[in-house]
């Protein structure tokens, strides 16, 4: 597929920061019943992005959560009795040591896995009602996932890769050509776009995994260790582009990190320990 770079696309309509639920947000921007505000309607169905049920952002929220493994005879907790909630607008960074729960926290948030016990909840629906194919469409429409490997089709171009998630959802071309096209010019990665994953560094394969994360125009981005295999300068500018999508558009961004510079770049900061939340602390960061 060729994807020709072209016009940029509007920003997102008025940012939302919702810090708690209730009639009105923070904005004064109503909001719906539950199911509504998350995307889906009255039928089970998810609204396409730019129908009037969208929010332009969301609320979501950890109850008593415990994810335990098991490994032969053997059980691994992984979370044990996590409650959390993250605001939508909020920029907020999960820090712990290897083995802690971070990246295990992330997947359940973006419902790539399901708590043991608890509920993980998207402005109140909790994601254990919703099946496998409401899951993805709710990642591919309104959840940007950033890998620490990059997870970049080997066999596709960037701009091949960045409209995946358009593509998989059905999207004209007409739409999906300057959606790309400004993505990666946001990613500075516009005279790169006909290169494959092996003829980029790893730098440039992170930020075609940002501007991936961002032609959906996603509510909250969910970043697990985007700078683990980066050189400090490459990983810096890796979360330029994270505060930058949470300071122009409001997008929620939620970033796992054991680098306490990473974290620095954040509103507010977590800490797990051996599963466990044991602080909870606001920074007043960088974004």
């Amino acid at each position: 597929m060729g994807v020709p770079v072209g016009a940029s696309v509007g920003r997102r309509r008025g940012v939302c920061r919702c810090a708690v639920r209730g009639t009105e947000c923070a904005e004064g921007v109503s909001r719906a019943p539950a199911a509504v505000h998350s995307g889906l309607t009255p039928d089970g169905a998810f609204a396409r992005r730019g129908s009037a049920t969208l929010p332009t952002c969301f609320v979501i929220a950890l109850r008593h959560v415990r994810k335990v493994y098991r490994q032969g005879s053997n059980e691994v907790c992984a979370l044990d009795g996590v409650s959390l909630d993250v605001a939508g607008g909020e920029f907020l960074s999960i820090m712990g040591p290897s083995g802690s729960g971070k990246s295990t926290l992330l997947h359940l948030m973006a419902g790539l896995d399901q708590p043991s016990t608890g509920d993980v909840e998207l402005d109140g629906v909790p994601l254990s009602r919703m099946s496998d194919d409401e899951l993805t469409i709710l990642r591919r429409r309104r959840i940007g996932v950033v890998f620490q490997f990059f997870n970049l089709l080997p066999t596709l171009s960037a701009e091949e890769n960045v409209a995946l998630p358009l593509v998989l959802d059905h999207r004209k071309g007409a739409e999906v050509r300057p959606r790309v096209a400004a993505a990666l010019a946001r990613v500075g990665l516009a005279h790169r776009r006909t290169h494959r994953p092996d003829e980029l560094s790893g730098g440039e394969q992170q930020r075609v995994a940002i501007a991936r994360a961002l032609v959906v125009e996603p509510a909250m981005i969910l970043a697990d260790e985007p700078t683990g295999n980066l050189d400090s300068h490459t990983g810096e500018q890796i979360l330029t582009l994270l505060g930058a999508a949470h300071r122009e558009q409001g997008t929620t961004v939620v970033l796992v990190t054991h680098d306490a510079r990473a974290a620095a770049q954040a509103e507010r900061v977590v800490t797990l320990r051996d599963g466990v939340l044991v602080n909870d602390a606001r920074t007043g960061g960088k974004s």
